[in-house]
């Protein structure tokens, strides 16, 4: 189910290029735990927990900081989306890391939210590449914060 706006994918993008968007339109398989108008959802291919999904915009949006404020609502849909997924599948919000790769440091060029769940059972490296509000992944609030100061 979807609500809200979203700024329409620029047209110069090639959904056939990117892998994410081709797992939204069903032409690359994955373990779709989750799919509605808005968003898909599957497991992270490396997972860092027991519980490691991608929320994943089937709109392209290259990254969080391509977001404006009018995106704030897709992103708390996001969060939402990811707990309820991780409800579904057995984990649990209240141990649960969720962020962005803030760019550079993505590896695929096309917004998703990390749901990681549990924190603890995180190994060491994961716990580098995930680290809450470092310069390189950020929670969805920062994210949100970031877009509310935006210009």
């Amino acid at each position: 189910m979807s609500t809200g706006t979203t700024t329409p994918p620029s047209p110069s993008h090639d959904r056939g290029k990117c892998i994410f968007c081709k797992i939204c339109d069903g032409v690359e398989p994955s373990n779709i735990v989750h799919q509605d108008d808005e968003f898909v959802v599957f497991p992270d291919m490396r997972p860092a927990a027991p519980h490691h999904y991608l929320i994943v915009t089937r709109q392209h949006f290259t990254d969080a900081r391509s977001l404006t404020k009018e995106h704030i609502p897709m992103v708390e849909r996001m969060v939402s989306v990811g707990k309820e997924v991780l409800a579904t599948q057995g984990g649990s919000d209240g141990s649960a890391r969720l962020g962005f790769h803030w760019p550079p440091f993505h590896s695929i060029s096309h917004l998703h939210l990390h749901v990681i769940a549990p924190e603890n059972e995180m190994g060491f490296l994961a716990r580098g590449i995930f680290k809450t509000n470092s310069f390189w992944f950020v929670t969805p609030e920062t994210v949100m914060a970031r877009l509310e100061d935006k210009l």
